[in-house]
């Protein structure tokens, strides 16, 4: 929430609190009151009527907006969802995809997991962390165990990857 507020820490959490403390005069919301569908639909006037009407509306309290967005989202979760179970399947392409990639871009597996900091080996570690986050889905801390450093290096070597694009 904070990066969205501000690129420095304290004019973040500076802009955070001026938005908190004008929302306190807003009072009470319908629209950001109540569970998914209620909250979605603007209160419970228009859930019930809408079931009056005998029509069905996509609705998840996780989620704020109405049923094509709700739909639009679930599907997409879905889908990332898919794409990691399958990927956890096969533990042994974690392994595969690693020494395929060292061979290729001439780095010593045991460089690559002793945190060396030469250029080939960190970029080559950026890209793994990025690609086997993004899109096998695997877990920083795993990513981490595999490529010689902390799930705090993981997740810098993706927000770096994904700042490049």
């Amino acid at each position: 929430m904070l990066g969205f507020l501000g690129s420095k820490g304290k004019k973040a959490v500076r802009a955070y609190q001026e938005f908190m403390e004008a929302g306190k005069g807003l009072g009470q919301r319908p629209e950001l009151v109540g569970g998914g569908l209620i909250r979605s639909m603007g209160g419970w006037s228009q859930v019930l009527s809408l079931r009056n009407r005998g029509e069905k509306e996509a609705y998840d309290e996780r989620i704020l907006g109405d049923g094509d967005f709700v739909q639009a989202i679930l599907e997409e979760a879905d889908q990332k969802l898919a794409r990691q179970i399958r990927a956890r399947k096969k533990t042994g392409l974690l392994s595969e995809i690693i020494q395929e990639r060292c061979r290729e871009s001439g780095v010593n597996e045991v460089e690559l997991r002793s945190g060396s900091r030469r250029k080939a080996v960190s970029e080559l570690r950026r890209w793994l962390c990025f690609y086997l986050y993004r899109d096998l889905g695997i877990p920083m801390a795993e990513i981490a165990r595999q490529v010689g450093v902390g799930t705090t290096g993981v997740a810098m070597a993706i927000k770096e990857i994904n700042a490049r694009s």
